[in-house]
């Protein structure tokens, strides 16, 4: 094994790693202003102990801990099994969150009954649409499905502010600046997805949600002053 790879697998180093980046996510969150809007419908589920599936683009996970209120209920976020997606878990766990290793070994009833199981215990599941390898903003089908099986209410949620920090991800990661304005929001998706939709009814949703995505992340960025990086004519 090159040193590059034991040095990336070495416990003590991906602990640091998570360490820094759930401290610098929570100093940029203390010392920014931020508008928070659409949430609560939402709130108001997970105060009643329904759990609900809250998804977003990928590009905006790592603010996922402060659009879903932990202090109101309990939330797991499906994450790779891959080094990567281990590490954005385990931050994420750090800022309040559970994780679900999704595995391209393990398979899809295995993973799907535990999801159903977490939402019978009052889990709600959050999700990237577009997670975790991408291509960039194409919703896959998973929420839908998940939607179906469990029958818990979908919304949309995202971040944004005027300026941030990208990583060099295939997603263009975004991470908040200190001492900054951002905006919070969030829209439930209103479709009815039927007990056993067709192939052609399951694309139509899949669509759907991936254009009320667009819309809210849209939104975020108007309302934090960015343009938009994926003009509509792209997503559609």
């Amino acid at each position: 094994m090159s040193l590059r790879k034991k040095i990336a697998d070495s416990p003590r180093v991906n602990r640091a790693i998570e360490g820094l980046f759930a401290t610098y996510v929570r100093f940029a969150f203390r010392t920014s202003r931020w508008t928070r809007s659409g949430f609560e419908e939402m709130d108001a589920c997970v105060r009643r102990g329904e759990p609900v599936i809250f998804v977003l683009w990928h590009q905006r996970l790592i603010m996922a801990p402060y659009l879903f209120d932990t202090s109101l209920g309990r939330i797991c976020a499906l994450t790779s099994s891959a080094r990567a997606g281990r590490l954005a878990g385990q931050i994420l766990v750090r800022l309040g969150f559970e994780t679900i290793p999704m595995s391209s070994h393990k398979r899809h009833v295995a993973l799907s009954r535990e999801v159903l199981r977490r939402t019978r215990d009052g889990c709600s599941i959050g999700i990237a649409a577009d997670g975790p390898r991408g291509p960039a903003r194409i919703s896959s089908t998973v929420p839908v499905v998940w939607a179906r099986m469990t029958g818990c209410r979908v919304f949309t949620v995202a971040f944004a502010e005027k300026k941030v920090i990208k990583l060099p991800t295939w997603d263009q990661q975004m991470l908040p600046l200190p001492f900054s304005r951002g905006v919070l929001m969030c829209q439930e998706w209103m479709d009815e997805v039927p007990k056993k939709p067709s192939d052609a009814e399951a694309e139509s949703l899949r669509m759907s949600l991936e254009a009320a995505l667009d819309a809210i992340t849209d939104a975020a960025d108007s309302a934090a002053g960015r343009d938009s990086e994926y003009p509509q004519s792209q997503t559609t």
